[in-house]
């Protein structure tokens, strides 16, 4: 769609997440290349990025010709009949038995550090300014599959010019910039040549495709914009097609099992699919059943419970990428009180805000422990937050309010740490989202910026403190701060809600036992029939 309806994308805004991964892949890239020509600057063939692009695969077939140790910015020829193009960060050439090793550079974590101990598999590691690739017990995989698919795709790039290192491995360097995780590819590359030969023949129209939804749809132009037809929202609202309530690989298991529709999956009788694997299917039913009646939740419990204190705290945590958390916001009694550094992450100033954040916090606990009353802090979806508590801890110990890691391990592991998002989870069968964007409204809520993301709080972020040289935005840092407020009120609101109203205003599952027709009027539960535009 994109090569072949290139006007129709005119004067669209590139999605601000997008922009702003990009522009990170960018700067992460230019730091690791300055770090390791600059180290051995003679060891290097560095190609020009500024050249068109036949001129820079000319540049790099030299290199390779004069058996270059190492080149940064090789892009390999484009092959017309294969429909490949590509280039790796770094090409290093094989001493030992010729040809080369692709090793791409990527702005996201391919591993985690762990304490050495008996395992079945160690990942292969090298150190990136001298390659000696071991079994590393130090770190952990984290599995990445586009790396992957990205390193065979070069390897069989490579090996059309007799330039593949008969080694069949390939190497990531990734956020950390500690490591160079080695990659086998023998095993992948069986699995490669299928898939590029599938996506190549769709590309080509050799293959006919219909729309179907999958995870990237959210931030893809075509999900809302057709061309000569209806978008491919649009087309699936029509066809009331079985992916909108069950996207990606749920809906290929559907349709191996000849449902094609919502309206197929909601009349489901009978035992599960035995190649199910995405949770309990009657759910999936349900999903499909609560769609057509246009309900935004279901209830899975007679009695909607979520663990409530007398002394209250809503906390939600804004970060940047990687490179640190520059803002707690704490909801107590009705006031907003942020802990923020504005001084651009990364900095040493976070950990003074963090610092006062974790203090502020405590402290308020104990009062309410002093004074008899219990207390709960609460936020949504605490992978960040948990994350951050823990790194926080471990980057900037020792300074004032800074807890130690075990001290942050209590706390999290304990009763008085709750998740909203999980309280949601265990409790209610979400057929458009669990995110709190889609939960809160459902409680009453909005958002004051109709903008509100945490994609577009990156940009926000980036004007407020002023990355790039530029002055920093007031008016950016008042919005991130009314952003992170209006989370945590979110939090608060929908917490109150789930144990006042939830269990009147939410159908159950039992509601939903017979398939509702939406063809005639009727109501499940309150919910009138959706009609086909919907939701």
């Amino acid at each position: 769609m994109d090569a072949a309806h290139p006007e129709a994308l005119a004067g669209i805004v590139e999605d601000a997440g997008v922009r702003q991964r990009r522009d990170a892949a960018v700067a992460h890239r230019a730091r690791v290349r300055d770090a390791l020509v600059g180290a051995d600057p003679d060891a290097w063939v560095v190609i020009d990025p500024g050249l068109r692009a036949a001129e820079r695969a000319e540049a790099t077939m030299r290199a390779c010709e004069i058996g270059a140790r190492h080149i940064w910015g090789g892009l390999l020829p484009q092959e017309p009949d294969t429909g490949r193009r590509g280039g790796s960060e770094i090409l290093l050439r094989d001493v030992e038995r010729g040809g080369y090793i692709p090793i791409i550079v990527v702005n996201h974590k391919v591993t985690d550090p762990r304490q050495p101990e008996r395992a079945d598999f160690h990942p292969t590691t090298s150190d990136p300014y001298h390659w000696d690739p071991q079994p590393d017990p130090h770190r952990k995989l984290r599995q990445q599959p586009r790396d992957q698919q990205r390193l065979a795709h070069l390897h069989r790039m490579l090996q059309r010019h007799g330039l593949a290192s008969p080694a069949l491995v390939g190497g990531v360097i990734g956020f950390d910039f500690d490591r160079i995780l080695v990659h086998d590819l023998a095993p992948l590359l069986a699995d490669y040549d299928r898939r590029y030969a599938d996506r190549i023949a769709v590309v080509r129209g050799e293959l006919p495709t219909i729309p179907s939804k999958v995870p990237e749809c959210r931030q893809c132009p075509w999900w809302t914009r057709g061309v000569d037809g209806p978008s491919c929202e649009g087309w699936l609202i029509e066809h009331r097609d079985v992916s909108l309530v069950a996207p990606g690989s749920r809906a290929e298991v559907l349709r191996r099992h000849n449902v094609e529709t919502i309206d197929e999956l909601a009349a489901w009788v009978g035992e599960e699919p035995e190649d199910w694997q995405h949770g309990p299917f009657d759910e999936a039913v349900v999903t499909a059943r609560a769609w057509i009646v246009g309900a935004p939740l279901v209830r899975r419990v007679e009695s909607v419970q979520v663990r409530r204190a007398d002394v209250e705290v809503d906390v939600d945590l804004e970060s940047f990428q990687e490179y640190g958390a520059y803002l707690w916001g704490t909801l107590l009694n009705g006031v907003y009180r942020p802990f923020v550094t504005w001084d651009p992450l990364p900095t040493e100033d976070e950990g003074r805000s963090f610092g006062e954040f974790w203090t502020w916090l405590m402290t308020v606990r104990a009062e309410a422990t002093a004074t008899g009353r219990t207390f709960a802090a609460y936020c949504y979806s605490r992978t960040a937050e948990d994350k951050w508590l823990y790194e926080s801890a471990r980057r900037f110990a020792g300074r004032p309010g800074v807890p130690t890691v075990e001290q942050v391990r209590a706390f999290v592991d304990g009763p008085q740490w709750v998740d909203m998002f999980q309280a949601v989870s265990d409790q209610f069968i979400c057929p458009n989202g669990k995110g709190l964007k889609k939960i809160a409204p459902v409680a009453g809520f909005s958002w004051r910026d109709p903008e509100a993301s945490g994609e577009a709080s990156m940009s926000w972020y980036r004007l407020a403190v002023g990355y790039d040289g530029a002055t920093p935005d007031a008016t950016q840092r008042t919005r991130l701060l009314e952003y992170n407020e209006d989370d945590v009120r979110a939090t608060q609101v929908l917490r109150e809600w789930m144990t006042t109203r939830a269990d009147a205003e939410v159908a159950g599952l039992a509601d939903f036992r017979q398939v509702p027709d939406a063809r005639s009027p009727g109501t499940v539960a309150g919910y009138a029939a959706a009609p086909p535009s919907a939701p």
